[in-house]
């Protein structure tokens, strides 16, 4: 009799595992990875997307915009997450590996300029932008700015950045610093999105740069002008929607051609109601008019 019932555990235990296996091989994985803007807000996409579907799983890494947009190269990704366009060269490259990828604009963030909530300052010009981050910029202490920071006893400013193959990093460059414009020397080069915000929130003599989404009630987020004497505009979900915040950017995912089956599905659904209302949740513009309950 015991050999009996190890044989019919076995064939129970065997059946299980085959009835997993058959399961797990029904199930659809996509691949989604890159900027670490847009990781939050695509990993409530993923989750949520369990109760849309539950045959397809989607599996969401950051890194930032360079590193999505690298595995898209190398054909390791379905979908790579990025809050820049691709370079021509990235293009090219693609090309040269037999990859075909295809741009979908999914949202818009602004991009924020954040300082320590003790920070007197309310606004900055993209010329004092300029002074405070760029190479050889005339503003290296907050009293260059005619500003006195509590708390930031040796006055100097402590400049907050992200690392080159952030897609953060090379809009903020462009938009805030011009073509051809390069970050000043000594600035502390962040991993992450939240990791700029936890610094600055931490740091008094600090100011840094971040997507929207990431502000906390401990921060304070600068009102931006585009000239001296100019109006500033504040970073809102309205006005990067409506574009007339001056660091608002689209949103991308890149796909390796047009989609198709279970791909296709998941943006279609990420471009609808649904995904673009989580989308708002997290503190990012839809990419169009959406009605959320």
């Amino acid at each position: 009799m015991k050999s009996r019932s190890l044989i019919i555990s076995s064939f129970a235990l065997a059946t299980l595992c085959f009835g997993l296996s058959v399961s797990a091989a029904d199930r659809q994985l996509i691949q989604n990875k890159g900027s670490d803007t847009l990781v939050n807000v695509a990993q409530a996409w993923a989750e949520e997307y369990r109760n849309v579907d539950s045959n397809v799983a989607v599996a969401v890494s950051g890194g930032g915009s360079g590193t999505g947009i690298a595995a898209m190269i190398n054909g390791t990704v379905d979908i790579a997450n990025a809050s820049r366009t691709m370079k021509s060269k990235e293009m090219k490259l693609a090309k040269k590996k037999g990859q075909n990828p295809v741009e979908h604009v999914v949202g818009f963030d602004a991009l924020a300029v954040y300082i320590h909530q003790n920070n007197p300052a309310e606004s900055f010009s993209f010329d004092q932008l300029k002074a405070i981050f760029g190479r050889g910029g005339s503003a290296t202490k907050w009293s260059d700015l005619g500003l006195k920071v509590p708390g930031c006893k040796k006055d100097k400013i402590v400049v907050v950045s992200r690392q080159n193959n952030s897609g953060t990093y090379a809009y903020f460059k462009k938009a805030a610093l011009g073509k051809k414009g390069k970050f000043r020397q000594g600035t502390l080069d962040m991993h992450g999105s939240k990791d700029v915000v936890d610094l600055v929130e931490k740091t008094p003599c600090a100011i840094g740069y971040s997507g929207l989404a990431y502000v906390t009630d401990h921060i304070k987020m600068a009102c931006i002008a585009k000239a001296d004497g100019e109006a500033c505009v504040n970073p809102s979900v309205k006005t990067a929607s409506d574009r007339s915040y001056p660091i608002a950017r689209p949103l991308f995912m890149y796909t390796n051609g047009e989609p198709a089956g279970a791909i296709k599905q998941y943006l279609d659904w990420i471009k609808g109601d649904e995904g673009q209302c989580i989308l708002r949740k997290k503190g990012y513009a839809p990419f169009r008019d959406v009605n959320c309950s």
